[in-house]
C-alpha cells in the first residue's frame, strides 16, 4: 500500500489537521528528556491515517533520518513536543535510513517494523510463536501497537464539522458556426436604346417646270453625307453591401442551489464524582 507524505495527503494541514500549526519541526525526545532531533514529516497510509513520523536524529545518531511507527510516539502540542517511548539509540542505529526521495515499500517497512516489534526471551521465547506476514496479506491493524496513536495523559480530542465548498467548472456545451454561401439566380433587366436611319425620299413635281439656263450644275460623285448612329446597351455587375451581420455571446447568470447534510461534532462530558473541570479551556 502506498504511503504519502503530510503535504501530498493534505494540502492544508496546517488548518485541516492541527488548527494552524505545523508538526514538521516539533522537537524529538526521548521518554527520559533526552534531546533526539526533530519532525521533517509524517507518512500517511491511502486512508489518510498516520503510520510513521520522519524524524531527524540530529547529532544523537550523526544527523540521519529515521522512521517511527506513530504507536511509539506521544505527542505534546502544548509544548511543541513529540516523545518516542522505548526507543533506544541502539534502536536508532539499527532502523534504515529514510531520504524524502526513496519509495517506502514492504521490505523496508519490515526493516522498520522488526525493530520495534517486542521480542521473547528466556521460557517464553520457546512458547510463543511470532506470527509470519507477506506483503499480500499484511494489514496495519495486525499490529495496532505499532500503529495506534498513543496519547497518553495528554490527549487532544478535536471536533469535526463539514462545510460545503462550492467550485464552478467550465464546461463546453456546444458551438456555433457561421458561414457564407452563394446563391445564384438569373436577373433580367430592360434598358431603352434608339438607333438611327436615313430615310431617303425621293418626289416627282406635278409639273413640269423650266429651269433658268445657267442654273443647273451637273455634278457626279458624293453630294451628301449624313452619319448614322444608334445606342448598345453597357450592363456589368456591381457588389453592394446588402446586409451586416453582428456576431457577440451574451452571459446569462443562473444561481444552483443545492442541499447537503452537513455534520458537526460536539463535545460531551460524563462526570463522574466531583472532579475539577475548567470547561473554558
Amino acid at each position: 500500500m502506498a504511503l504519502l507524505k503530510l503535504a501530498d495527503a493534505y494540502p492544508n494541514y496546517k488548518q485541516e489537521i492541527f488548527g494552524g500549526d505545523d508538526i514538521k519541526g516539533y522537537d524529538v525526545y526521548t521518554e527520559n528528556e533526552e534531546k533526539i532531533g526533530g519532525v521533517s514529516d509524517a507518512l500517511l497510509d491511502e486512508t489518510g491515517r498516520f503510520r510513521y513520523l520522519a524524524i531527524d536524529t540530529g547529532f544523537w545518531v550523526f544527523g540521519k533520518k529515521v522512521l517511527v511507527p506513530v504507536g511509539r510516539v506521544q505527542m505534546d502540542y502544548d509544548r511543541h513536543r513529540v516523545y518516542v517511548m522505548g526507543m533506544t539509540k541502539a534502536q536508532a542505529e539499527a532502523l534504515p535510513e529514510y531520504n524524502e526521495n526513496m519509495t517506502v515499500d514492504y521490505d523496508y517497512e519490515e526493516r522498520v517494523r522488526s525493530v520495534f516489534r517486542p521480542t521473547a526471551t528466556g521460557a517464553a521465547a520457546a512458547t510463543t510463536t511470532q506470527p509470519t506476514y507477506s506483503r499480500d496479506t499484511y494489514n496495519y491493524d495486525h499490529e495496532q501497537p505499532l500503529y495506534t496513536a498513543n496519547e497518553g495523559n495528554n490527549q487532544r480530542i478535536r471536533l469535526y464539522e463539514e462545510r460545503l465548498l462550492t467550485s464552478k467548472n467550465r464546461v463546453k456545451t456546444g458551438e456555433v458556426a457561421v458561414g457564407k454561401r452563394v446563391e445564384t439566380e438569373t436577373a433580367q433587366v430592360s434598358v431603352p436604346v434608339e438607333k438611327e436611319r436615313v430615310i431617303i425620299e425621293r418626289t416627282s413635281p406635278t409639273e413640269t417646270r423650266e429651269v433658268a439656263p445657267g442654273t443647273v450644275d451637273f455634278q457626279e460623285g458624293e453630294v451628301a453625307r449624313m452619319e448614322v448612329y444608334e445606342e448598345t446597351a453597357d450592363i456589368q455587375k456591381q457588389a453592394f453591401v446588402r446586409e451586416e451581420v453582428n456576431i457577440r455571446k451574451e452571459v446569462e447568470r443562473d444561481t444552483v442551489d443545492a442541499t447537503e447534510t452537513l455534520r458537526r461534532e460536539e463535545l460531551n462530558v460524563d462526570v463522574d464524582g466531583n472532579p475539577v473541570i475548567n470547561r473554558d479551556r
